[in-house]
């Protein structure tokens, strides 16, 4: 019997990726053996690729290949609009749905005191830094539509009520437990364009 501990490795990898299991990490691993120089040479040079270059951004915290990255470097977004959320997967999910064309600050997580997770380990003094120093008009809180999502929106929109600016929440459309990455576009535009000011 030949030696599979190379094998074994790849789909231990493999399936500690998100939405892949150990079955589902083992069908992608056979998938790129059989097509070991196709896909599986371009799959390296990518992984390569991203490794060596992207980062997060300084600024927003959205990973990309430059920096800052091409959404805080493009001087058509409108610099008084700045949509809050809890990770990247969001921001991207955002731009996908083409609804928003401000500026992204990136929290790194929701409120949580399960998970141990307080104000300290969010990128908040970065936020409050940032609506005071641009000048931001309004703050879009597209965070997920469950317990801590909704605790964490309260608490910005407590420490931001000093600021002027109006702090907003999504609206229709996102249900009660919703992650946004996993809402389509039409459901993404309408809580957009629906979204309330947060109550403190």
């Amino acid at each position: 019997m030949s030696d599979t501990h190379a094998i074994d490795s790849l789909v231990q990898i493999l399936s500690k990726l998100p939405a892949l299991g150990p079955r589902s990490a083992r069908r992608a691993v056979l998938y790129l053996l059989k097509k070991k120089t196709t896909h599986m040479a371009s799959l390296i040079e990518a992984l390569q690729d991203v490794y060596e270059h992207v980062q997060p951004c300084p600024i927003c915290g959205n990973m990309d290949s430059q920096s800052p990255c091409h959404i805080c470097a493009d001087p058509r977004r409108d610099d008084t609009q700045l949509c809050v959320v809890q990770d990247v997967s969001d921001l991207w999910a955002l731009e996908r749905a083409h609804i928003y064309k401000g500026r992204y600050h990136v929290l790194g997580g929701v409120l949580s005191a399960l998970d141990g997770i307080g104000p300290d380990e969010l990128n908040l003094s970065a936020l409050l830094g940032k609506v005071k120093e641009q000048k931001v008009k309004e703050v879009i809180l597209a965070l997920p539509a469950t317990l801590d999502g909704q605790t964490t929106a309260h608490y910005i929109a407590e420490l931001l009520s000093e600021t002027g600016a109006r702090v907003s929440g999504l609206s229709r459309g996102v249900p009660v437990g919703g992650e946004l990455d996993y809402l389509d576009d039409g459901t993404l535009q309408m809580a957009f364009k629906t979204r309330q000011t947060i109550q403190e």
